[in-house]
């Protein structure tokens, strides 16, 4: 009997010791058995993806998350998956906003506005001219610097962030209109301002521009029109700041630009209107000399002359005779 029990304490071991390599083997298995699946589910999820990116690329991403992660297959191609998404998303809204459009596609906003002040119509102009002003009464100018006649340099604060623009001036023909166009970093743009007299002491004043926006921000803006609202506040502005200050000594640009060069100075300007001044002094004396001659040359009133006593009847007077 105890011979019999001391031999089978191997054959125990020996069982235990297959049983372990049987369940080690059968865990390999199921292992690898999973691992192909996951493979195989990884391979079949990732054709899937289309144009949303580079397959290899995404069926790399989501390996690394399966086997360096401990993700599920399924959890990591999502996560993948919306990362993608999430890319595409946003090359869909740039490419609504032009930035991904084709070249030559550009978007503009129109901007009309009307602003009647009531100044005469020299003020007016001559006050628009003073641009290095602009930055005291606007709101979102910060400064402007005139290099030349034709050309200055804005500095603006839009939200967060600051833009710079370069204006050059096509047309200018005083107490009339300027024409300009402007280039920077964020967009472009044309406009002409024009300046109408409506009485001696009224000026209206009307603003067309065309913006042509670059980058989301301001093509995001474009949609809410807001450089209309922009342009409009500032010109009540302008309106304010013309009519509150003192403008007895204002001495404005009154050259001419045409076809971006200058072709009359602006001391040429003053001469100019000081002789047409001169002249529409000479002709308001012309006028009052003539009326005043024409009041000397009217014939006054003549008296009624006076009657003269009707003579007496020479039948009455050879009567009163005979009867003599």
């Amino acid at each position: 009997m105890a011979t019999k029990e001391g031999d089978s304490t191997p054959d125990k071991a020996s069982g235990l010791d297959m049983l372990k390599e049987q369940l080690s083997g059968f865990a390999e298995a199921q292992g690898q058995r999973l691992v192909d699946k996951a493979g195989e589910k990884i391979s079949d999820l990732a054709q899937g993806l289309g144009d949303v990116g580079d397959g290899n690329s995404t069926l790399l991403n989501v390996g690394k998350r399966v086997l360096g992660g401990g993700e599920s297959p399924v959890k990591a191609f999502l996560g993948e998956k919306a990362g993608d998404l999430k890319d595409k998303a946003v090359d869909t809204v740039k490419g609504f906003f032009g930035g991904g459009g084709k070249a030559g596609d550009k978007k503009v906003t129109n901007i009309v506005e009307v602003i009647d002040i009531g100044m005469p119509l020299r003020t007016v102009y001559d006050r628009w001219t003073q641009l290095e002003e602009f930055s005291g009464f606007t709101k979102g100018v910060k400064s402007v610097t005139q290099s030349d006649e034709i050309e200055s340099d804005w500095k603006l604060k839009v939200a967060f962030s600051n833009r710079s623009w370069k204006a050059t001036v096509q047309e200018q023909i005083p107490d009339e209109r300027i024409v300009w166009n402007s280039e920077g970093g964020k967009g472009t743009t044309r406009g002409a301002i024009s300046f109408h007299e409506l009485t001696p002491e009224l000026t209206r004043i009307v603003a067309v521009v065309e913006y042509y926006p670059a980058g989301f921000f301001e093509k995001t803006g474009n949609i809410w029109r807001a450089q209309g609202r922009r342009l409009r506040l500032d010109l009540k502005h302008f309106q304010r700041y013309v009519t509150l200050t003192d403008n007895e000594d204002l001495e404005g640009w009154r050259g001419e630009i045409r076809d971006g060069e200058v072709v009359r100075t602006h001391e040429e300007g003053l001469e100019d209107d000081e002789d047409r001044d001169a002249e529409g002094e000479e002709d308001e004396e012309v006028e009052d000399e003539e009326d005043s001659e024409d009041l000397e040359d009217e014939p006054e009133e003549d008296e009624p002359p006076e009657e003269d006593e009707p003579e007496e009847d020479d039948e009455d007077a050879e009567y009163e005779e005979e009867e003599e």
